[in-house]
């Protein structure tokens, strides 16, 4: 695995809000195998014997239209020829699949804990309560246990677990984090995502033309966060303050994003109305977040924005439908040109971007340091179809 934890944060660090939940460090690490997207289309149909013209055609369209250019992935050579029934159709593999993925999941989720705690800049023994997320594995015990084991924390620490949550499990995390550290005078709270699309790896099928969109979209990686209250001065580095956290399904849409866990491993159908369906209901959902500070509609462009590319059409119509300046959406475009829709990891290498974009802005212009877009959205979408989105405000300027 292959982490990448250090941030450059060299700009200032407001003071957060007494009691409200901050983000103090964030964290990523990776499996080896880098996929490049021009290379992506001959090496998955050599790999799973496949020479249907039709939809090696497709399959390239799709890989231009999700606009991503790097990924890294678990699946290897290696592992095909160790198990090569993993790319025949219709083999019961379920056993196979998770064997290796709830060990990569572990071992990401602790690369990436590690990298954050060591931005953080305390010792993992302060961590007092452990978060994770992920939809890449099923055991018992689960991650959490495993996690907490790696990182040699204290058998005290107070574990949650969150399955299958999708593309909306990031910011879930983040909501449960933050009542858990609010609640929790001076604990401080590790969440931890981790995925792979291992599981869900298939040979490609004209009656599957989702597994095609799988297969230009989705990346494999971990993310962590630590967050906690009340900072230490001189000790912790606030990045975001959250202040208002809420979650919201819409009514009779759950067959939208349908997943399956079968004996062949995980099977996903994505409805083609759900870019369609968010755009309908995104402003009246970040409307009800930006009510609580006095913000408005108007106030759109004074904001920033740290949203789960989903897919660049998700990006595209909300950004339409919002009527937002392009470079709004900048951090998200880039953690998907980068590493692909990663799942409920993704928002924690949006949040590294926007960082990064934060400061390379302010050094150029000392007025928009001032007056910059101090408050923001976090935003993602998964089955349900559930939005998720917290209310936050930017303490690194």
């Amino acid at each position: 695995m292959g982490s990448e934890g250090e941030t450059a944060l060299n700009g200032v660090h407001k003071l957060a809000s007494p009691g409200k939940a901050t983000i103090l460090a964030l964290g990523k690490a990776f499996p080896h195998q880098l996929v490049m997207q021009e290379l992506l289309v001959d090496g998955y149909f050599k790999n799973t014997k496949c020479d249907d013209p039709v939809l090696k055609q497709k399959l390239a369209r799709l890989c231009k239209t999700t606009t991503v250019k790097t990924r890294y992935v678990v699946m290897s050579e290696e592992i095909l020829k160790e198990y090569p029934e993993l790319a025949l159709e219709g083999t019961p593999t379920i056993n196979q699949r998770l064997k290796i993925a709830n060990k990569a999941v572990t071992d990401m989720a602790i690369e990436a804990s590690q990298a954050c705690i060591k931005n953080w800049g305390r010792p993992s023994s302060s961590i007092t309560h452990l978060v994770y997320v992920s939809s890449s594995e099923a055991r018992l015990p689960g991650g959490d246990l495993y996690l907490a084991k790696g990182l040699g924390l204290s058998p005290e620490t107070s574990r949650v677990m969150l399955y299958f949550l999708g593309c909306s499990g990031g910011v879930a995390g983040l909501r449960v984090a933050k009542d858990i550290a609010e609640n929790n005078p001076g604990s401080r709270v590790l969440l931890a995502t981790s995925e792979t699309t291992i599981v869900g790896f298939k040979p490609p099928s004209i009656d599957r033309p989702y597994d095609l969109v799988g297969a230009a979209l989705f990346g494999d990686g971990a993310g962590a966060i630590v967050l906690g209250t009340d900072p230490q001065l001189g000790i912790e580095k606030p990045l975001f303050e959250l202040h208002t956290s809420i979650q919201h399904f819409l009514p009779n849409t759950e067959k939208t994003i349908d997943g399956k866990l079968t004996a062949e491993g995980i099977s996903f159908k994505l409805g083609r109305d759900l870019p369609q369906l968010i755009e309908d209901n995104i402003e009246g959902f970040c409307d009800k977040l930006m009510r609580i500070v006095g913000l408005n509609d108007k106030d759109y462009n004074k904001m920033f924005w740290a949203v789960h590319p989903g897919g660049p059409a998700i990006l595209n119509r909300m950004e339409k439908r919002l009527d937002l300046l392009p470079e709004k959406l900048v951090a998200s475009r880039r953690a998907l040109m980068d590493y692909g829709n990663a799942s409920s990891n993704t928002i924690v290498y949006v949040l590294e971007y926007m960082i990064e974009e934060s400061l390379k802005q302010n050094h150029h212009n000392e007025k928009k340091k001032e007056h910059g877009d101090e408050w923001g959205l976090l935003l993602a979408f998964g089955p349900g179809i559930t939005f998720e989105g917290i209310l936050a405000r930017k303490l690194i300027v």
